[in-house]
């Protein structure tokens, strides 16, 4: 994985993460790897991992089971989408529709390009 500046390494990682929960690559319910595994896959301080994992379970994304190791809990994807919507519709879109209208483009031409896109 490359990391940006800008943003936090731990926080790139949940980032990925829940990316692979939403995706179902790590499957609610399921063992994701160990911390000291992602460390190695990453080639990042177990630290690091160790962080974003405490973030993870703060946000209800991962639980952690004593002795057995850390699973996605079964709530994970709505949890991600819901935020990721709330994200979307109080800082992207504003951004976005600040953007257009700074370019002088209508809504009119901006559902044109949508229609488009989909």
């Amino acid at each position: 994985m490359e990391f940006q500046n800008g943003k936090s390494i731990f926080l790139q990682i949940a980032d990925s993460i829940t990316d692979k929960v939403v995706n179902g690559e790590f499957p609610a319910g399921k063992k994701i790897p160990s911390v000291r595994e992602l460390a190695a896959e990453m080639g990042v301080n177990p630290n690091t991992i160790m962080r974003t994992y405490s973030e993870l379970q703060a946000m209800d994304i991962i639980e952690n089971q004593r002795g057995i190791g850390y699973f996605v809990n079964e709530n994970a994807p709505k949890i991600i989408l819901e935020g990721k919507r709330e994200e979307f519709f109080n800082q992207v879109l504003p951004e976005f529709l600040k953007q257009a209208q700074l370019l002088g483009i209508s809504a009119t031409e901006l559902k044109k390009h949508i229609e488009k896109i989909n």
